[in-house]
């Protein structure tokens, strides 16, 4: 079974042709929209492609299941959730220039 535990085999697994297949499958599935945000009651789809301008990415395909800890869910469609870029960043918590929100907004007296 292949293994995705370091950052170059992992690029390598995205830059497949399977993935890409699976890849697109889910995004079709998901209609191109965010499943987070429709969960939120907000709706976050695809950027549409204007002719002689680079597409704008909008979404992303997540694992569930990481596959550097199931390689076996990689190629696993229900394995798969289409999320915006903010959506998927949360997920990995990679949220940037944010302060974390402070629990209380009261005056400390």
């Amino acid at each position: 079974m292949a293994e995705y535990k370091t950052d170059e085999q992992k690029k390598k697994f995205y830059r497949t042709g399977d993935w890409n297949k699976l890849r697109q499958q889910a995004l079709d599935r998901d209609n191109r929209e965010c499943q987070q945000c429709k969960r939120e009651g907000r709706v976050h789809v695809d950027s549409k492609k204007v002719e002689g301008e680079r597409k704008s990415v909008e979404l992303n395909v997540h694992h569930k299941y990481e596959i550097e800890d199931y390689p076996q869910l990689a190629l696993v469609l229900d394995n798969l959730t289409t999320l915006c870029l903010n959506c998927h960043n949360k997920m990995h918590d990679r949220v940037f220039g944010e302060q974390k929100k402070k629990r209380w907004d009261d005056e400390m007296w």
